[in-house]
């Protein structure tokens, strides 16, 4: 006669079949998404990942509950990025890298986003972008505290300008340009001694 603590424990092995196949259908997601946008054929997204239709519905009842968990899974790793160049990258180096990250990122998203956008699901394009501009603050920072980046540079215009790149470049750009045009925004947020607060009294007399 079984225990009780087997038939407690019996749910256990269902609850990780389901959380492999929602990490499976996200993983296919993004790759289908990748290739084709975010109008990619969800059968085809159920067949990379190796499950029926059935259960691609039974953990996303629609396009936009999937699309909102590659951008929530991809801003995850993002965000997850940032801090661990931070502990392991000097400040410049971060935030090179870490906005070379976001433009890579932007460049591939911006579809979905505005595909979440277009079908009415603002909360989670809202909040994602919160968590990037939290992440952004937190490399950005550093570099400041380091005097390597400019005192009066706000987080949420760098991430505007690296997404503009992304925009600017997803049509007929070279191949090189979207990473020439993150070096002219880095040049631009380098500290300088013109860049720092004016203090009273520090201004150059005139010859």
């Amino acid at each position: 006669m079984p225990t009780h603590q087997s038939r407690g424990a019996a749910p256990e092995p269902r609850r990780t079949d389901a959380r492999l196949n929602r990490d499976r259908l996200v993983e296919a997601a993004h790759e289908e998404f990748a290739a084709s946008g975010p109008g990619a054929s969800l059968n085809r997204i159920a067949q990379r990942a190796g499950v029926g239709p059935g259960t691609l519905y039974r953990h996303f009842p629609n396009r936009q509950a999937l699309i909102a968990a590659v951008l929530t899974d991809r801003i995850e790793r993002l965000t997850a990025q940032a801090d661990l160049l931070i502990g392991s990258e000097g400040p410049d180096e971060a935030l090179a890298r870490w906005l070379g990250a976001l433009l890579a990122h932007a460049r591939l998203h911006h579809g979905m986003g505005s595909a979440l956008m277009i079908e009415g699901a603002h909360g989670a394009g809202t909040d994602c972008r919160q968590v990037v501009l939290d992440a952004a603050e937190r490399v950005l920072a550093r570099a400041r505290t380091h005097g390597s980046a400019r005192p009066d540079l706000d987080a949420g215009d760098l991430v505007q300008l690296v997404v503009g790149i992304a925009l600017a470049t997803a049509h007929g750009s070279g191949a090189d340009q979207p990473d020439r045009l993150l070096a002219l925004v880095l040049d631009a947020a380098a500290a300088r001694p013109d860049t720092s607060p004016t203090r009273p009294g520090s201004r150059r007399k005139r010859v």
